[in-house]
């Protein structure tokens, strides 16, 4: 019987953890590339080419970051049901924790901002969190970190994005049309009938959503939105199978690896790069990159680690297990790491702006990068104290 050969070097990186967070971090640092050199002007114009009617941006914006939303969706209901937040106890700390990375980084973006009402759109920009990004450092750290510190960063970064989502559908739609939202509507009605009738094939569900999106595309509501809608309708629970054969499961384990390895990446070099040229660093002292920056790097940090310290003082919520206040600490700031979600948020806040939009971008960049470097190092220096 011949021995099993061991997975090579690339497979093995491509299955872990950190993957995802690596491949999003090389797009971003491949957008900049391509914007400062030669190439911007092609960057620039294949992102405004149409194609059936929409530019690339769009759709790189609008559909293929549903899908991203729909893995988003599929995650949050997994995790609410029968996950790591399918009890008020599991959900205590995370759930705290999130609240407060939502409301202190909007709190700062708001004071830096509060004198410029054409920039107030964007205080929702650093109130978002990167799972990928995130979670990708913390593997990148190895088996120092403990495992309930993962468990807690991912149950808090999947409230962050239920946050985001409710976020962005009441705060960044405008111009509803009535007859469009109820025909989406009136899909999601029929494919949470599905749902309840036991309906398993996966193709009727896909067929249902890509309507659904073409419907609240048309509606005002943002498209992506139709991702987490679909997500909902998705079964996770049949008597008949075993959750982890669920159609929810499979559909999650299927989209993880394009996700991950297409849909993040291509939206990560879409929308991270920004021409430098002619910058002046006096614009980093802007409301919108300062506002987004500091709400990122201190907001994120001070809200997490406050709500969880009343949390855990009040006896509501308990430390995760094997892990200490500084471990927690660099978990706070690995949370300053807003990449994705605060650069799609930028791009609804000032969608008429590039200016605006280049501003962000540098912000969420500042930010996410001093999050990252000090939360690794935090959480490192926290491992060698257990």
């Amino acid at each position: 019987m011949k021995s099993r050969q061991p997975a090579s070097p690339l497979v093995r990186f491509f299955q872990s953890d950190a993957a995802g967070g690596v491949v999003l971090m090389a797009a971003a640092v491949a957008a900049m590339v391509v914007a400062n050199s030669p190439l911007q002007s092609t960057y620039a114009s294949t992102l405004q080419a149409k194609v059936l009617g929409l530019s690339v941006e769009h759709w790189v914006n609008d559909a293929l970051m549903a899908v991203f939303f729909l893995m988003v969706g599929l995650e949050i209901k997994r995790e609410l049901l029968i996950g790591a937040l399918s009890s008020w106890s599991q959900r205590a700390l995370p759930g705290f924790a999130a609240l407060g990375g939502m409301v202190v980084p909007a709190l700062i973006y708001v004071g830096f901002n509060w004198n410029s009402p054409d920039t107030m759109a964007g205080w929702a920009i650093p109130a978002a969190t990167d799972i990928a990004f995130a979670l990708g450092v913390l593997a990148l750290l190895g088996p120092r970190v403990p495992v309930s510190l993962k468990i807690f960063l991912a149950a808090l970064a999947i409230l962050d994005d239920l946050g985001a989502v409710v976020i962005i559908t009441l705060f960044y739609t405008s111009g509803l049309s009535l007859t469009m939202l109820g025909a989406a509507l009136a899909v999601l009605a029929v494919l949470f009938v599905m749902n309840k009738m036991g309906v398993k094939h996966l193709a009727f569900y896909v067929v249902g959503g890509i309507v659904l999106w073409f419907f609240v595309y048309r509606s005002g509501v943002h498209a992506t939105l139709a991702g987490v809608a679909l997500a909902f309708c998705i079964p996770l629970r049949n008597p008949a199978i075993s959750a982890r054969k669920s159609p929810l499961v499979k559909l999650e384990h299927g989209l993880h690896p394009w996700v991950a390895f297409l849909v993040v990446p291509v939206f990560g070099f879409a929308n991270a790069g920004v021409s430098l040229a002619g910058f002046d660093p006096q614009h980093l002292l802007d409301p919108v990159p300062l506002g987004v920056a500091l709400g990122l790097f201190i907001g994120k940090q001070i809200g997490v680690v406050g709500m969880c310290a009343l949390a855990i003082k009040a006896g509501i919520a308990q430390l995760p297990k094997n892990s200490n206040w500084i471990q927690l600490y660099g978990v706070a700031l690995l949370c300053g790491i807003g990449f994705t979600m605060s650069l799609f948020i930028g791009s609804l806040a000032f969608a008429g702006s590039d200016l605006l939009i280049d501003e962000v971008k540098i912000g969420v960049l500042i930010g996410s990068i001093l999050a990252g470097v000090t939360g690794a190092i935090v959480v490192l220096a926290g491992s060698r104290k257990t």
